[in-house]
């Protein structure tokens, strides 16, 4: 543990400094956080008037003081009903989100109220640095919370809890309890509320103070488990711990008897049971409560001088909205301490004064301790078996670590009124397991001392016998027809920037590896023949196996078992072999770090007793999906070489040791996590970077990778911090693997419910996983395979019609068809290669592609086929390929009224105020339509119908559609009532003069369709569309017109200038 210091948030304190925040300025502000959720006894309905009854008080205490301030509170409600898994045990529950959203907003004040969920919390103020904010929370009891720089605590954290449980089983100088307890049950039913969680989680979890202290310690987690237990004679310890209520208890223990020295602890701080002199059950014989000392809430209320309704003190009889008001007479008494100095104040200088601190609660005197935490005084309580209540035993002063004992001579029903010892004794029978148990340890001894002589005399023949080589002819090549070579990157010490080639054989009938050890002739000398015999006697099935050297030409080589798969780093970096969803969930990850800690836990128990060089690289996986260590042992044939796996001591000073190697696994195991790179932080990626700020001891805090947490199951915690103790700055505070490993085992085989699993039946389920794992592959792979080739047709059909592309799929020809009768669209851009002359090649492409998005969009509503766009020229046709019938003259009138209508709205990107117009012309008749050409084929349109379609577009004038006769007898056959206007006479090339028509609309539908342009001021503004461009590029603003959005103007159609319409020429064809 660490204490905190004034300097150790100097970062948190120069963010907030810099900042915009409701602190200062005669007002300061409280952001509140609130869970609205059901499940949760405090919620918005009875947490906001808590809050302002707290604001009054210390809006009335400085206004006495002379301090013309005043402190207010926004809320913040938060409802997790949405999610699977709801109140506090949902991870999204409150935290960074929100404070991000306020840091936005600039609605930050001087604390935040909450969160009261550890998850939310140990987010907020361990793996999210960035928002270093002064925190108070009525509740974050876990273990994870604890030591916080910048996190005050109102209620008991776990951590007080463990304290006292450890110093009462230690206890043996108390009047009614002589014996020192080492051993405990802990029942731990599911349905508990928040606290009671966290409380029976740190006394299950195998890496806190009191499970180190234990002995015996057995989680039980049924109620016929324990009903079992409290009657069995075998059983390994007296005392069972449990967190709730009494009907907990009448429940759990059903109808069934208890043995006379069974002692129950039963937890229970928040539930507002008022204990004291109450009526007890019987079945509460045998429990001592653990609760808080009780508050005198008339006497307490007398403190303070405003008068309270007794709706708000009723309130006050709830322990966490106690805990809220005295969060906020915290933050008034810190704030009057930060005034008196005649200082800005910002939010980082409340963190000192919620340090080490006495203030007036609401209910009396409150003491924080140097790490934030409220100080209580713990109540224990006994059922007197004399008039059947609740009378008081003890209580414990948590600040100052001391009991005071209430009654000496309690009314207990144990025997002798005095606690029974922790374990059974039953005297002949203690002397005769006395008796077996010497006599099993005499004869072990013997064994163990014949074994180890045994392996003493192996030993010593190895170290005096001279090193030998395996002949190079019994290293048996392949049965393939060349030279089989793999480039594995085993080891990166030997070579910078290059790996090492290692080559496959066949030894003993087994494939193996061949590894260089030495690149010239000359013996080993006795110190690495002497390591080399080591790895000859190591034989682990989490370690790769060792055969011994052989020398090929002027190399020697080391023979080293072959793992089919390769290293763990590349089994991680394959999602497509090995998915998270199916394959590498949270059962085969705690299975990969379990098979390396145990084959590390091998290794340091052996006379290798380092490893020195443990990597993710040096991990690899066999064909049975078990990982096993490599590159062992040869400390003295290859040189270590800093890397992101190397323990900060060893880049200081180099050398290896074991608590090096535990750093070593706390970096793959943050790996097989995430299974992102090595050393893996969103805020450094860069590897010499990293190596630096490693090595360095300059930061308040040890730079360490990443490790969200991101799951809210009880393994997955342990699994975190276990992980985070194996990268601890000071080595001592490493875990061993012997710790690691039994950690692992017990969270792994929870997921089984079984406490001992054999070798086999682990490797028979990964390889169940596995193949189905390889079905899911199979499938996925299929998937992939129609989604590409239904991409493929998606983009042929985007291209050609769908008939088209069937024909080119089957056959490679496309046979050329004849339509009886079809009708052609065709439009472009007036003014177009006036545009052009005043725009860059990407504006005009950008401006061409925002347009004809646009008439695509169209498209899809009609029965039409786009042919192709040329320029500013758009073709598009009905009636082919799929024949409609009259209604492909139909279909494209409708297409050509939705177009018009949509440039009547549209306005360039780079041009805004220039007003854009086509020219639309129709026609109908009979085509012939097939691909022509083999390469880029393309589904073209021929005949005269085609030629028409293009004349009476060029013909026409702008913001109009020009339609031939031929298209108009249509219409007229069909039931939908067009209107349109006879033009006149039109000379048409290659044809003659023609009546044509106007397209103006449908009867009873509305389209807001632009005015066309008037004719008399033609001439004058054809000259004048240039100006104009010129006046549009000069208005526009000087940044990239790229990154502003497409308006839309209303219309140019009513209230618009005459001199901004642009007229046509007697020549309409001509390109302005």
């Amino acid at each position: 543990m660490y204490q905190f210091v004034g300097t150790s948030f100097i970062l948190s304190q120069l963010l907030w400094h810099t900042c915009e925040t409701s602190c200062g300025k005669d007002e300061y502000v409280i952001n509140v956080m609130m869970l609205n959720d059901s499940d949760y006894p405090v919620t918005s309905e009875n947490l906001r008037p808590t809050i302002e009854l707290g604001l009054g008080l210390v809006n009335e205490f400085l206004k006495e003081n002379n301090m013309t301030v005043k402190v207010n509170a926004t809320y913040d409600v938060f409802n997790t009903s949405v999610y699977s898994s709801q109140g506090c045990r949902s991870s999204t529950c409150e935290g960074v989100a929100f404070v991000r959203q306020l840091s936005t907003y600039k609605k930050l004040g001087c604390v935040v109220l909450g969160p009261v969920c550890s998850f939310a919390t140990y987010q907020m103020v361990t793996l999210d640095p960035v928002l270093a904010l002064p925190l108070i929370s009525v509740g974050s009891f876990g273990l994870a919370c604890d030591f916080k720089e910048n996190l005050t605590r109102m209620l008991t954290p776990t951590r007080k809890v463990s304290y006292f449980l450890i110093d009462f089983w230690k206890n043996d100088n108390l009047p009614f309890k002589t014996d020192v307890w080492e051993t405990v049950y802990v029942y731990r039913k599911n349905d508990i509320n928040e606290d009671c969680y966290w409380y029976m989680n740190a006394l299950d979890a195998s890496v806190t103070d009191i499970s180190k202290y234990m002995t015996f310690r057995e989680i039980i987690r049924t109620p016929e488990h324990l009903q079992d237990i409290v009657k069995r004679s075998d059983r390994k310890s007296n005392v069972i711990i449990t967190c709730g209520t009494p009907d907990d208890i009448k429940i759990a223990l059903g109808n069934k008897e208890v043995d006379d020295n069974i002692v129950f602890i039963l937890i229970d701080l928040y539930s507002n049971i008022s204990y004291e002199n109450s009526p007890s059950a019987s079945y509460m014989q045998h429990v001592l409560v653990l609760t808080l000392a009780p508050t005198n809430y008339s006497s307490s209320l007398n403190h303070n001088r405003t008068i309270m309704d007794t709706e708000k003190i009723h309130l006050l009889k709830n322990d966490i909205l106690v805990g809220y008001v005295d969060a906020v007479l915290l933050f008034g008494h810190a704030l009057k301490v930060l005034m008196s100095r005649q200082e800005s104040i910002c939010p980082g200088d409340f963190l000192d004064q919620f340090r080490n601190t006495t203030f007036q609660g609401i209910l009396g005197p409150q003491i924080l301790d140097g790490y934030g935490d409220i100080d209580v005084n713990f109540s224990i309580l006994y059922t007197s078996v004399n008039n059947k209540e609740f009378k008081p035993l003890l209580w414990f002063d948590t600040n100052l670590n001391k009991t005071v004992v209430k009654t000496k001579t309690p009314e207990f029903i144990w025997k002798k009124n005095m606690l029974p010892p922790d374990t059974l004794s039953s005297g002949p029978e203690i002397l005769s397991i006395a008796v077996f148990t010497l006599t099993a340890i005499v004869v072990l001894v013997l064994i163990i001392a014949l074994l180890v002589l045994r392996k003493y005399r192996r030993a010593n023949q190895l170290r005096q016998k001279r090193w030998s080589h395996i002949p190079p002819e019994k290293i048996l090549p392949l049965n393939t027809n060349e030279s089989n070579h793999v480039s594995l990157k085993i080891d990166e010490d030997k070579r910078r920037d290059t790996a090492q080639r290692l080559r496959q054989g066949k030894y003993d009938k087994k494939i193996i590896i061949l590894k260089d050890f030495k690149h010239k002739d000359g013996n080993f000398t006795e110190k690495q023949k002497i390591a080399l015999n080591k790895l000859l006697q190591i034989d682990y099935y989490n370690l790769t196996k060792f055969y011994g050297t052989v020398k090929m030409d002027t190399m020697i080589y080391g023979v080293i078992e072959y793992c089919e798969r390769g290293s763990l780093r590349d089994v991680l970096n394959d999602n497509i072999s090995y998915p998270d969803g199916t394959f590498m969930d949270w059962e085969f990850k705690i299975s990969v770090m379990y098979d390396i800690a145990k084959g590390m836990s091998y290794l340091h128990s052996s006379k290798t007793e380092v490893h020195g060089r443990l990597k993710s690289t040096n991990c690899v996986v066999d064909k049975r999906m078990v990982v096993k260590i490599t590159d062992f042992g040869c400390n003295s044939l290859l040189l270590s070489k800093k890397d992101l796996w190397t323990a900060p001591e060893h880049l200081r000073c180099g050398d290896v040791s074991q608590k090096g190697d535990v750093y070593s696994y706390g970096i793959i195991a943050q790996e097989i996590i995430l299974r992102k790179e090595t050393f893996y932080t969103n805020h450094c990626r860069n590897s010499k970077e990293k190596l630096y700020r490693v090595e360095s001891s300059k930061e308040e805090r040890p730079f360490r990778p990443d490790l969200l947490l991101e799951t809210e199951g009880e393994q997955e915690l342990d699994i975190y911090i276990l992980v985070k103790s194996c990268w601890e700055e000071d080595p001592e505070k490493r875990p061993d693997f012997k710790k690691i490993e039994t950690t692992l085992g017990r969270i792994f085989s929870n997921y089984h419910n079984q406490n001992n699993e054999s070798y086999m039946d682990t490797l028979i389920r990964r390889l169940q996983l596995y193949s189905r794992n390889l079905e899911h592959l199979v499938e996925e792979r299929t998937k992939l395979y129609k989604a590409e080739r239904d991409r493929a047709d998606k983009l042929n059909f985007m291209l050609l019609p769908r008939p088209v592309v069937k024909s080119l799929k089957e056959t490679g020809l496309v046979e050329p068809e004849l339509f009886e009768e079809v009708t052609i669209y065709f439009s472009d851009i007036v003014g177009f290669t006036t545009i052009c002359k005043y725009s860059t090649p990407m504006e005009v492409v950008d401006m061409l592609n925002d347009i004809y998005k646009n008439f695509d969009h169209i498209l899809d509503h009609h029965d039409v086929y786009k042919v192709e766009t040329i320029g500013d020229a758009y073709m598009v046709v009905s009636g082919l390929p799929n024949r409609n019938g009259n209604c492909h003259a139909v279909d494209i009138s409708m297409m050509a009224l939705d177009i018009l209508s949509f440039m009547g709205s549209f306005e360039l990107q780079h041009l805004p105020g220039l007003p854009v117009w086509i020219r639309i012309g129709i026609h109908s008749g009979p085509c012939a339509a097939g691909v022509v050409g083999i390469k880029m084929p393309r589904y073209c349109l021929f005949g005269d119908t085609v030629n028409t379609a293009s004349r009476m577009e060029s013909t026409g004038l702008p913001l109009r559609i020009h339609v031939s006769g031929s298209t108009i007898d249509i219409l007229k056959r069909t039931d939908c009532q067009f209107q349109y206007e006879e033009r006149g006479e039109t000379y048409l090339k290659g044809k003659g003069p023609e009546i044509t028509y106007w397209l103006t609309g449908v009867k009873d539908q509305q389209y807001n369709l632009p005015s066309p342009p008037s004719v008399e001021n033609q001439q004058r503004l054809q000259s004048d569309f240039a100006d104009m461009i010129k006046d549009s590029l000069q208005k526009r603003p000087t940044g990239d017109c790229k990154m502003q959005e497409i308006s839309c103007m209303t219309s140019y159609c009513k209230g618009t200038l005459e001199y901004l319409q642009l007229a046509t020429t007697e020549h309409p064809a001509t390109y302005l």
